[in-house]
């Protein structure tokens, strides 16, 4: 893994200082995968965690395959052993729904929040979360919801939220959740001639009622793990 330590000082000190007492819910996104975006935000947050009074949260939006979390658990030695799991929302509110919902022995509905878990990452003040796929059964499937209650919720409990999200290519949940997030940060390879499709997330982004806080190039070559060769088309 190439340090990047330098650039996310960089990018840290770009996004300017928080407002007074309040947590910070920054999304990342490529307009096209293969960018490294998983990589910046993964960055990101250990260098948050390394300043946060409280902590960082680390949010993969990729829900089916949850690559952040195999991403950490692959790479102990560098950030720390993970944690068992525990609950990832403080009050049961949650960014996404399953539908056709499962329903318990007792028939009752099975909350949407308890296919999500949280694990601390190493001694650090920093959390990944994984979607437990393996609890969807039959022809269940998961979409990401249009409300803010969840990052609301999470404030009170972090310092800095890193939400980590799919390419448009592969899904539409950084616009969905974008008009509740503090700053969009964009990532585009150094190397990427193309910028129209950058900008046209940009204005995709604006238009949803986000904020783009600006662009991060990214100069590392980013290899797709073997892991997920396995898992996307």
């Amino acid at each position: 893994m190439v340090d990047l330590n330098a650039e996310m000082a960089d990018l840290w000190a770009s996004l300017g200082a928080p407002a007074a007492g309040r947590a910070r819910v920054i999304q990342v996104v490529a307009a096209r995968r293969g960018e490294g975006t998983s990589t910046v935000a993964r960055e990101l947050a250990w260098f948050a965690a390394k300043r946060a009074g409280r902590s960082v949260w680390l949010v993969d939006l990729d829900l089916l395959a949850s690559p952040q979390y195999l991403a950490v658990r692959d790479e102990a030695e560098r950030y720390g052993a993970l944690g068992e799991p525990a609950a990832a929302s403080p009050d049961g509110s949650i960014f996404f729904t399953v539908q056709p919902a499962a329903h318990g022995p007792d028939g009752q509905p099975w909350p949407d929040a308890r296919y999500l878990s949280a694990h601390r990452v190493g001694s650090a003040r920093w959390w990944v979360t994984r979607f437990r796929r393996e609890g969807l059964k039959g022809r269940q499937g998961v979409h990401i919801l249009p409300t803010g209650d969840y990052w609301t919720a999470l404030r009170r409990y972090a310092d800095v939220i890193i939400v980590d999200c799919p390419s448009p290519e592969r899904s539409q949940a950084a616009l969905t959740v974008a008009p509740f997030m503090d700053q969009t940060v964009l990532v585009v390879a150094a190397d990427e001639a193309d910028v129209r499709a950058p900008a046209q997330l940009r204005d995709a982004i604006a238009a949803a009622g986000g904020t783009v806080a600006g662009i991060f190039f990214n100069r590392v070559t980013v290899t797709q793990p073997g892991f997920l060769k396995a898992i996307l088309p």
